[in-house]
């Protein structure tokens, strides 16, 4: 599905320097690091307030969550939203993203794989309510891989998917509508203009320099953790140490359709798996995202 009119949004219209309360938007195309940022972070806290254990993946909406849930917009609408009433909920993104800020105090990180667009006349994302974002973006030839495995689809249909202008989910039985748009769109929705209030973060660079990044990240959101608090935090949210928590006792968040929710956890995966045709088709519909960030193949 798709919506017929969907506009960039500007977040610089409205948003300042990161304040003290407000929404944190957790944001990215789906199947780029969203989780394993989540999961950072809660560790991070953990470490910084002086708990020593691993924080969980099937416990993760400890200190973040989502607003797209069904029962958020029916407690709004006064009715369960289905697929025709698309418009409808477009009209009340921002009451439900004001009413779930307004709930708590301090600063409330929120996960979305929303693009930062303009949905049926009205923004994805509520700037007033918003006290900054943390954006991740992903090779979109590793992404391709990942997705389609997320969805149980082809990676030819996945890449095809990844290139639908406009792209939009539709509402299921827990969660309304989001817009993607295409990979392109998507990143370039939420990084055409650097911000202060936003922090970019390459998945390949949480993978080969994660001290750096994830250290920026923290003082991003003004923490001062120690060296060894980083650390345990960092090791904590390893690939590895997820991987086994979800072999062990499974993943909450983990699609019907897919074997596995951490499944590689690794770069450059696209050069083992694509064919020369997948790889020619992304590059030449996301080519000049890719260049930015430096994911065009050699």
């Amino acid at each position: 599905m798709v919506v017929k009119s969907t506009q960039a949004a500007d977040p610089q219209e409205s948003a300042g320097s990161v304040p003290r309360s407000g929404i944190v938007w957790l944001a990215s195309y789906p199947k780029s690091g969203n989780t394993w940022t989540r999961v950072f972070l809660h560790n991070l806290f953990k470490a910084v307030f002086g708990e020593t254990d691993s924080q969980h993946i099937n416990a993760i909406g400890r200190f973040t969550g989502g607003v797209g849930g069904k029962d958020l917009y029916a407690s709004v609408l006064g009715f369960e939203p289905t697929n025709e009433h698309r418009d409808e909920i477009a009209a009340v993104r921002h009451e439900v993203q004001r009413r779930a800020a307004d709930y708590y105090d301090g600063l409330l990180f929120i996960k979305t794989h929303q693009a930062l667009v303009i949905d049926r006349g009205t923004t994805t994302i509520n700037f007033e309510v918003t006290a900054g974002a943390i954006y991740i973006v992903r090779n979109p030839l590793d992404v391709a891989i990942s997705y389609a495995h997320h969805n149980g689809v082809t990676i030819d249909k996945t890449i095809e998917i990844m290139g639908t202008p406009n792209a939009e989910l539709p509402v299921s039985d827990k969660h309304v509508n989001e817009i993607y748009g295409t990979w392109s769109q998507h990143v370039l929705s939420w990084t055409r203009k650097p911000h202060r209030a936003i922090y970019v973060m390459r998945y390949e660079d949480m993978l080969a320099e994660p001290e750096k990044t994830f250290g920026g990240l923290a003082r991003h959101l003004l923490f001062a953790p120690t060296e060894q608090q980083l650390a345990a935090a960092i090791q904590a949210s390893s690939f590895e140490e997820l991987r086994a928590q979800e072999d062990k006792e499974g993943f909450s968040e983990k699609s019907k359709k897919a074997e596995r929710f951490f499944r590689e956890g690794r770069a450059g995966q696209w050069k083992d798996v694509l064919t020369r045709q997948q790889i020619d088709r992304i590059v030449k519909d996301h080519g000049e995202q890719m260049q930015r960030f430096g994911y065009l193949p050699l």
